[in-house]
């Protein structure tokens, strides 16, 4: 899936996660803030490739302000981000979630 243009999806609200999500040239790069990153970075950076590979996002700038969101959050999250940025919001992949 291309990223056409810049997203948001999430608020920075307690057990909450804020994704911007970008075009890219080529890879994928995430910016990540969080209290909790030295414990649970790996597993949030994780979470969010994994759910852009599944949707075939190979190219994408991600800044990912956590604050505190749970995986499931962070991949629904990162589904309506990448829709949005795709401009796919009209046929949303269920499947993925």
């Amino acid at each position: 899936m291309e990223i056409k243009k810049t997203a948001i999806a999430g608020t920075l609200e307690s057990s909450d996660i804020q994704l911007t999500i970008s075009r890219a040239d080529s890879g994928i790069t995430i910016d990540l803030q969080s209290d909790v990153k030295k414990v649970f970075g790996d597993q949030i950076e994780a979470v969010i490739k994994e759910t852009l590979k599944s949707l075939d996002v190979t190219a994408a700038k991600v800044k990912a302000v956590d604050k505190g969101a749970l995986d499931c959050v962070i991949k629904a999250r990162t589904v309506a981000a990448v829709q949005r940025a795709a401009e796919t919001t009209d046929t949303p992949a269920w499947e993925v979630l």
